[in-house]
This record gives structure tokens, sequence and C-alpha cells, in this order.
């Protein structure tokens, strides 16, 4: 026989998320929140997944989200478990991940009296969410009522602006009263109004007189009707589309390794290059060489699409165009000039002496980090979808061919705190295979994202320890510093093969080339269980090799 919570709080919450098609929750463990664990994991309409750690459960709910593209519930007990959600949080702020965070909370009179577990939850994360909400206590005045409209804003909010959104939810005890029918509530009727976009003829004129028309893409979710508009533009070589490993945009006329093509400009070369309309899509771009080239290029006119963030990046922005790039560029396509514009073959040249001289350092470069990172470029089947960690991880994919695969990473707010757990939150929902490419640092920050009994066995994991933050020894400054190896780079000498034991993933070790060329294509063969190749270049020297091949780019 089912159970249900007797909160009526609860009752309504559930009743207008199921109303939303909002079914998965995650839930970590506690007694504050357990009228909610109670009712989610008894309705058949949600799919429950516990997570203890209250860190990792958030960034799973983002990697759900990213996969199914809506939002996912997230719920803890009181006090230090729901600032533990924050740094998932903000990710999904700047990245505009749909998560609705649902802390439960002791009564509002026991805050700063030194009650057990209670703090001031209430708009905890006002400065990272796009609404902050309270429910009222069944016995208050009016609950039902405040507690109904409050929860369908909330979560109409979170759909509009594909954020965090905030709930929180005081509970009297006693907290496992049960019922075993629920009662009558009414259906909800959505609210949500539809943005329309009608784009001004100036931007049209525009377009037509620029000579020189760059598009800059950032990082997108796979998007076939974006990618195929893009292609359109290019064909007759009217723009220039550059594009990074997380654009989620192939084409043989895009530029897909822009750190290749404008890694030594000199002050000549900023201008010679540099557009006289820029145009700006999706979010956080990665390339520091990119952004200092357009902040010295200063563009005569920068326009940004995109729904939710305008950000001045370069310093030159004059248009900020609110929808989806999708929805600009077919309306743009019908009403402008498409005809060849020399801009394009001057990148062309640009690149076709790159590329040259990128496969001739392919040829002799040694066992390291860039060595795996190629191999893995050539090896990883394309069913996989791929992500990336922060720091060096995504830095080395943008030097070579992944446009085959759909590829994600954290790039809201580009920390390395939940890369594993939004890995395998996004696994956890995907008939295809993922992958995780993640350096040691970030691997064991966030070990308790392997504390998941329901990754896929044909997740993958590749580790390429270097023994070190090694991206600190890339970076210019650093390392003309004492602290480096022990404070910034944080030198260890620890390997993974005990972390793959306890959470029950295969396990292979590689410490020379050889061996890597053997066993990585093995390492995709199916198995029972999730497997973790961890590759060893703590002796490679890294950075040199990465140096060297931006030195003979030139």
């Amino acid at each position: 026989m089912k159970q249900y919570s007797a909160k009526r709080s609860i009752q309504i919450l559930a009743h207008i998320l199921k109303q939303y098609g909002i079914d998965k929750v995650i839930i970590s463990p506690g007694s504050r929140n357990a009228p909610l664990a109670i009712h989610f994991s008894e309705i058949d309409a949600f799919q429950c997944y516990s997570i203890v750690d209250e860190r990792s459960a958030a960034f799973v709910g983002l990697g759900i989200a990213k996969s199914i593209r809506k939002p996912v519930a997230i719920t803890c007990t009181s006090g230090s478990a729901a600032t533990n959600y924050y740094p998932a949080v903000v990710e999904a702020f700047y990245h505009n991940v749909p998560l609705l965070i649902l802390t439960a909370d002791r009564p509002v009179d026991f805050v700063d009296i030194f009650d057990g577990q209670t703090i001031r939850q209430k708009n905890l994360y006002q400065q990272h969410s796009y609404g902050d909400f309270e429910l009222l206590e069944d016995a208050e005045e009016g609950a039902d009522d405040h507690n109904f409209e409050t929860v369908k804003k909330a979560v109409e909010l979170c759909i509009e602006k594909s954020g965090p959104v905030h709930i929180n939810i005081p509970l009297a005890e006693p907290l496992y009263n049960l019922v075993d029918e629920l009662p009558f509530f009414p259906r909800v009727e959505p609210s949500i109004r539809k943005k329309n976009y009608e784009m001004p003829s100036t931007l049209i004129a525009d377009w037509n007189i620029s000579k020189r028309i760059l598009i800059l893409a950032g990082t997108l979710a796979p998007n076939p009707e974006l990618e195929t508009q893009l292609a359109q533009l290019v064909k007759n070589h009217t723009v220039v589309v550059l594009t990074e490993t997380n654009s989620n945009l192939a084409h043989e006329k895009f530029f897909a390794h822009i750190d290749r093509y404008v890694t030594d400009f000199s002050e000549t070369d900023y201008y010679t290059y540099a557009p006289d309309l820029l145009i700006t899509i999706g979010q956080n771009v990665v390339s520091k060489r990119v952004k200092q080239f357009l902040r010295k290029a200063r563009p005569t006119k920068h326009w940004h699409i995109d729904e939710h963030w305008q950000p001045d990046t370069y310093n030159a922005l004059t248009q900020k165009i609110e929808t989806k790039p999708q929805v600009f560029f077919a309306q743009l396509l019908k009403s402008v000039n498409l005809e060849p514009r020399p801009f394009f073959n001057l990148w062309d040249v640009l690149k076709d002496k790159k590329d040259a001289k990128h496969e001739q350092f392919l040829k002799k470069a040694p066992y390291s980090d860039f060595y795996l990172f190629y191999q893995l470029s050539k090896h990883i089947p394309e069913n996989y979808k791929i992500h990336f960690s922060n720091s060096s991880a995504i830095r080395y994919a943008q030097l070579f061919d992944f446009q085959k695969h759909d590829v994600y990473c954290n790039r809201g707010t580009s920390g390395i705190d939940g890369c594993t757990s939004t890995a395998m939150g996004f696994a956890m929902m995907e008939d295809d295979p993922t992958i995780l490419i993640t350096g040691d640092i970030s691997f064991f920050y966030d070990i308790n994202g392997l504390w998941n009994r329901y990754i896929p066995p044909y997740t993958r994991i590749v580790i390429f320890n270097n023994g070190e933050g090694n991206i600190f020894k890339i970076i210019p400054g650093a390392s003309e510093t004492n602290a480096l190896d022990e404070y910034i780079a944080t030198q260890h000498n620890r390997n993974a093969e005990s972390v793959a034991k306890t959470f029950g993933f295969d396990y292979t070790k590689v410490e020379e080339e050889i061996t890597l060329d053997r066993v990585l294509p093995n390492f995709f063969k199916p198995n029972p269980k999730p497997k973790i190749l961890e590759v060893m270049t703590a002796g490679c020297n890294n950075a040199d090799v990465l140096k060297q091949y931006f030195s003979e780019l030139k």
C-alpha cells in the first residue's frame, strides 16, 4: 500500500511538479526532508535517485538536466546540507541549467536560537538564483493558496529562465505522519509567456554593408538547426565562423581550432584579421587567445545573441539580441546578402598554414598529456558523448578533432569541483555511452561523484595524471613563484586504483606510449562494469611539450 506524506505543502509541491512534467528528483538523506523523500518516492510519476553528498548530488542533478533539457529537482535536509548545493547552483546560474532547489528547513522561529541544523536558509542563493521562495507551514492561515501559487510561480520561473530557482520549505515536527490517499488538487494552468522576436531592419542594413563578418560560437548545446543555418552562411564564403570544442558545431568550412590560428598574433595581425561586424553566440568562451584578439581588434559593431545573458566580453557590444540563435538566423537568412567576402579567404589561408604545422608536430609528439588527447581524438567511438573537466582538459580538447561527438563542460564558472558528478548524472540518462576525460586534481577533488549506484556499465573515465595541477605550469606567471609546486600546482603521487575498486569500476593504468596504444582500443569494448583508464604522465614535461607545440605553430 502506498504511503504519502501528510504534509499538505509537500502534497501541493509534488502535484504541481507532476503537472509540469518535472519527474527527476535527486534526494540526499536527512530527517527534515524526510517528508519530501517519502512522498516523491511513493508517486509513480517521479524517478528518484539517492545521492548522499549534497555537493555531488547538486552536480548530478545538473548533469541530468543537461541531458534531458528540462528542470530537475534536488532536495536536502536543513543546515549546512543546503550550503553544499551552492557550487552547482552557481554553475547552473551562469550556464542556464534549470535546477529546482528544494531545501527543507526548521520552522521560521527556530532560526538564530542555536537549534540544531538551523541556519538562515531563506534567500540562501539570492545572488545566484533566478528566484527565491518560501512556503508556509500547513497550520498558517491561507497556507494552501499561498503554497500553490508560490510553487507554480517558482516552477515557471525555472522553466522560463532555464536556471536555478530555490524553494525553502519550513517543516515542523512530526515529520513522519503518513496518509494512504491524496486529496484532490485543481489542475494547473500554465502561464509561461512565449517570447517573439522581430529583427530590426537596421541589422539587415548593417550586415549588408559589412565587409568582414566574424561569428564566434562559445558554449552551446548540440543544435542541428543552428548548425545548418551557419553552414548556409559559410557556403559562399560570406562569413568566418570560429567554433570551440564545446560549441557542438561542425562543418568543413568552420574554423574549429581557434588557438591554433590566433596564438602568435602581432599588433598588425590584430588589425589584419579583425572583423568590422562581430556576432557572438552561446555562452562562456574557453580560449583566452581569442578574447585577447577581439579585445584588441575592437570591432565597429558587436551583436550578442542569447536569451539570457548579454555580456560585453570584448568591450565592443553594440546590439543585445535577446532570443535563441536559431530564431535570429532563421530571420536573417531570409533578408541578407550572402555574397562571397574576401575576409573568409584571408582566414582560410591562415588556417591551411597552421593546420599543416599542427600535423607536422603530431608526427613527433612525445608521450605526454598532449599525445594522449591526440590518441583519444582518434579512438573514441562516434556514439560516445564526451564530458571534459575544466582546467587543462578542455584546453587540450580545443586543439584536436572531437567534432563528431556531443561535447559538454561546466563552463558556467569553469570550476573543477563537480565535473565528475555532472558527467555521471548525464550518463545516468543516456542510452549512448558517456566518457569523462579529466585531470587528476579534478578527479580526486570530486571522488564522491562515483558514490552513485546508477552509473551505467558502459560509462568510461580517462584520467590524465600528471601528478599536479599542470595548468599552472602552462599559464604565464605561476612558474616564477617558489610556492608553485606545493601550494599552487599541489604536486602529489596518488593514483586512482583504490578509488576505482571502492566504487566498483574496472581499472587500468598506463605509464608509457606502447601500452597506451595497445590498451586504448580495448578500453571501449563492452564490460559488466564501468571503466577507468588512468594515464600516468608525471615525468613527461607536459607543459614544455605544449609550449613547444605553440612555438612551432608560428
